[in-house]
């Protein structure tokens, strides 16, 4: 089975940034990643003429999540925002034929007890419309982030898998994140399988820190420090999509490409 590569786009033309990259799979963003000012379709011609464009040259569009989102957080000054934002992406992604919705997995304050927000996960899936996958990312930093560890990880998926609509909630497998995050790459695929039963897309990112730093900060591949074998074992394993994230424009991600299928 051949693995599908692709990449991390401008969203002004998410379809001629996948044919500049010999690709079929882009993610890129709707609007700010960092506002809660709600999802914009920045193609020309709007929702429609993409989700046209994209069927045309075969292309599969992911959409991410602005990085505000946190539906786990007990501060309803965020938690209430981002569950509507939340479902303001999920209906604009499904409305371009998106195949899946990345959120990260959001985290709690000091001093609360993760369980309440695993259960503010459960509360958020139930609210949300699920038109398409949702797809839950781990996370690199943070001592009280909600998929940063397998522990954590395992308690959001507890939770949410007795709320309406579970089926409809995928994992995201971001490599760069698991590493810094603390997760031993060589049986990561493994263990988050044992805990979410499914991986619906893997991040491929080499990691410009070291193991368990807490840094999110991703390098080009075989310039960072994951371990070649140990990075393309993820990605081999997991038999899921991959989207680069990684720093450059066409010919860096080509690059990329041509290094993980030389790994593969």
């Amino acid at each position: 089975m051949t693995t599908k590569i692709g990449a991390h786009v401008d969203q002004s033309d998410p379809v001629a940034e996948a044919v500049a990259r010999e690709t079929t799979l882009v993610q890129f963003f709707l609007g700010d990643p960092q506002g809660y000012k709600g999802p914009e379709v920045r193609f020309e011609g709007g929702a429609a003429a993409l989700r046209a464009a994209a069927e045309q040259a075969g292309v599969d569009l992911y959409v991410h999540a602005p990085y505000v989102v946190n539906v786990a957080t007990t501060n309803n000054r965020i938690r209430i925002p981002s569950r509507k934002l939340l479902q303001q992406h999920m209906d604009a992604a499904a409305e371009i034929g998106a195949k899946g919705l990345i959120v990260h997995g959001g985290h709690v304050n000091k001093s609360d007890d993760p369980a309440v927000g695993f259960d503010n996960w459960r509360k958020a899936i139930e609210a949300t419309d699920l038109k398409i996958p949702l797809l839950i990312e781990n996370t690199a930093g943070g001592d009280n982030a909600m998929a940063r560890h397998l522990d954590r990880i395992a308690g959001v998926w507890d939770a949410i898998s007795s709320a309406e609509g579970s089926d409809d909630v995928g994992f995201c497998l971001d490599t760069c994140h698991a590493w810094a995050g603390g997760i031993e790459l060589g049986d990561a695929v493994e263990k988050v399988r044992a805990i979410t039963g499914r991986i619906d897309l893997v991040h491929a990112n080499d990691s410009r820190d070291g193991f368990d730093s807490g840094a999110d900060r991703h390098a080009n591949f075989g310039q960072g420090h994951l371990p070649a074998d140990e990075f393309a074992g993820v990605v081999r394993e997991a038999g899921a999509p991959v989207i680069c994230e990684t720093p450059g424009g066409a010919a860096e991600h080509l690059a990329d490409f041509a290094w993980l299928r030389e790994h593969l």
